[in-house]
């Protein structure tokens, strides 16, 4: 029985076929289910998952207008960061924040991750990252 994670946000999206392709085809999602009739779909990359639903005017909170999802970025753990990388690339589509390696901060740890940032095809921004590790906070080391 497929396990439905406690949060999933669900994205509403103009053309839910561009959408599934690019999810599909270019991210490597997996479709969980789709309702065809409702234009959803339910995604999953490893343990992260996503709805998709082509704009029904239903859960409308205002305005759309492109890009969507404004002042949020999807975080997206993944284990070969690199393979993905490259796939977009291949597909010649724009990353929006070259991959690169970031430590943030965590109590007395730094946490560390490489990572870059792409929009979808409706302008929601997401960012890939695959762990690498922890290692030890210094006040001593400007990071």
């Amino acid at each position: 029985m497929f396990k439905f994670n406690a949060l999933i946000p669900e994205l509403s999206v103009s053309d839910i076929n561009r959408s599934l392709y690019f999810y599909l085809n270019i991210l490597s999602f997996k479709l969980e289910y789709e309702r065809k009739e409702d234009k959803f779909a339910l995604l999953s990359l490893n343990d992260s998952q996503i709805m998709i639903e082509e704009i029904n005017r239903y859960w409308e909170t205002g305005n759309l207008s492109y890009p969507f999802g404004r002042g949020i970025n999807f975080q997206i753990e993944v284990d070969n960061i690199d393979e993905l990388y490259k796939n977009i690339k291949t597909n010649d589509y724009s990353i929006k924040i070259e991959i690169q390696e970031n430590w943030y901060r965590v109590h007395n740890k730094l946490m560390g991750q490489k990572e870059f940032l792409i929009m979808d095809p409706d302008g929601y921004l997401l960012r890939f990252a695959q762990n690498l590790g922890e290692k030890e906070y210094r006040l001593d080391i400007n990071y």
